[in-house]
């Protein structure tokens, strides 16, 4: 047990350190830093483009899965990225099938889009299955906490101002009462950055436990693939 406690820990703090400087940067570009306006609260108003924290780590934990290597990072970023376009036709495809207040059409083009994303894995190596599934769940989940715009007419909001967000016609249906109501194509685009961010920060990660290694004796080797 000791030994395993040694050989995780160069990774351990890498991420560690990591984890902090994205919350730090990300959460801070979508309140303080490049937003639409102060709330009153304390914070700004997100813009229209934002950091998804917690997609980033979703595509940094893939990395791992898939090897932690400069190769595992391009089949990630490629994967993830296909991912969130299949997420993004399923924002434009589902509410046309069926909107507010029927979930089905929402149900059944994303099984249609499960099969169609499992299936092709059949192109390749470089077509990594895992990394697909969570592009697509990322903006899927995102689509939701930000006020499912197109399926609820609206709800994506208009104006994205505090004079908008203080009118319930213009506020949108998202989190923390509208405040981060999103339309579909920002929706996109800002859930690919962040996907795209948590590579980077996985090939980081693994630099900087290697360099923590060194500091603390431990083989290079041991340090990143301790959780791999």
């Amino acid at each position: 047990m000791g030994q395993r406690i040694r050989a995780a820990m160069p990774l351990a703090v890498a991420v560690a350190i990591l984890t902090y400087a994205w919350l730090e940067v990300s959460l801070n570009f979508s309140f303080h830093w490049v937003t639409s306006g102060d709330l009153g609260i304390g914070i700004s108003l997100p813009g229209n483009f934002h950091l998804v924290t917690a997609a980033a780590f979703v595509s940094w934990g893939i990395f791992f899965a898939a090897g932690a290597d400069l190769g595992a990072g391009a089949r990630v970023v490629g994967s993830s990225v296909i991912g969130a376009l299949s997420g993004l036709l399923l924002m434009w495809i589902a509410p046309a099938v069926a909107d507010l207040p029927d979930f089905w059409g929402i149900a059944i083009v994303g099984a249609i889009g499960a099969f169609a994303v499992v299936i092709s894995s059949a192109f390749g190596d470089w077509y990594y299955t895992p990394a697909v599934f969570g592009g697509l769940a990322s903006v899927f989940f995102w689509w939701v906490a930000t006020g499912l715009d197109g399926w609820v007419e609206g709800g994506g909001g208009r104006g994205n101002s505090p004079a908008a967000l203080a009118d319930p016609t213009t506020a949108g249906s998202g989190a923390f009462g509208g405040a981060l109501s999103t339309s579909i194509g920002w929706v996109f685009a800002s859930t690919t950055a962040s996907l795209v961010c948590g590579v980077v920060l996985g090939l980081v990660s693994v630099q900087l436990a290697n360099a923590v290694a060194r500091v603390l004796g431990i083989r290079a080797v041991e340090a990143t693939t301790s959780v791999a």
